[in-house]
């Protein structure tokens, strides 16, 4: 639904979504690479909560990675599952609304944010 959300918007210009944390690692370790493939490194990550804190303390303890900021879509706001989030190193978390229509909005709030106002460290040097 936040891929859908980010698109309603239409503010994204290059995304690339995985279904798993496997699939994240997977693609990481290929970005960058020369070998003709166009795996770009990314520039912002966002990572569903019920992925677990595994695939944001890989990408924080990978010096590829470490900086790319890491939001977090969960379904709580538990304190403990919060702390958790970013003990593992997460940026942000965020707690997704109920309605679509709701998350388009925050959708669109995300984007001009991350996208269009914060600026982003560079990517790592080649």
């Amino acid at each position: 639904m936040a891929r859908d959300a980010l698109l309603e918007g239409r503010n994204v210009t290059d995304m690339r979504t995985v279904a798993s944390s496997e699939e994240l690692t997977a693609y990481l370790k290929r970005a960058g690479a020369t070998d003709g493939a166009v795996t770009p490194n990314p520039s912002l990550v966002v990572i569903d909560a019920n992925l677990g804190t595994d695939a944001i303390k890989a990408l924080k303890a990978d010096p590829q990675t470490r900086r790319v900021p890491v939001i977090v879509l969960g379904d709580t706001d538990d304190a403990e599952t919060v702390e958790a989030i970013y003990d593992a190193g997460a940026n942000t978390y965020i707690v997704k609304p109920v309605t679509f229509l709701a998350l388009v909005r925050l959708m669109k709030v995300f984007t001009a944010y991350w996208l269009e106002t914060a600026v982003l460290p560079p990517g790592p040097a080649a």
